[in-house]
């Protein structure tokens, strides 16, 4: 019988390593018109790539805007790289 596995087990729990997680996969995209990309872009490799759960995708985007890294567009279909954002990787 295998132990269960604890919440502090998975590697994206921690909602700043999630965001950071989520900023490589906006950073891999080559944003189009006004800097925008696509949402589908960072959710379907976080959730089916690196297996975060909805629940762990969600506090990363969140804790990625709280940090002004991004701009989660209110219709839910885009985000835009922020400068702050930019900075993570320079």
């Amino acid at each position: 019988m295998t132990s269960p596995k604890y919440v502090g087990d998975r590697p994206y729990s921690d909602p700043e390593k999630a965001a950071r997680r989520l900023m490589e996969h906006a950073r891999a995209f080559e944003p189009i018109q006004d800097g925008r990309i696509y949402i589908e872009k960072i959710n379907y490799p976080m959730i089916y790539q690196d297996k975060a759960t909805p629940a762990e995708y969600w506090a990363g985007l969140q804790y990625a805007k709280d940090q002004g890294w991004l701009e989660y567009h209110e219709s839910g279909t885009f985000v835009r790289m922020l400068q702050p954002g930019k900075d993570l990787f320079a």
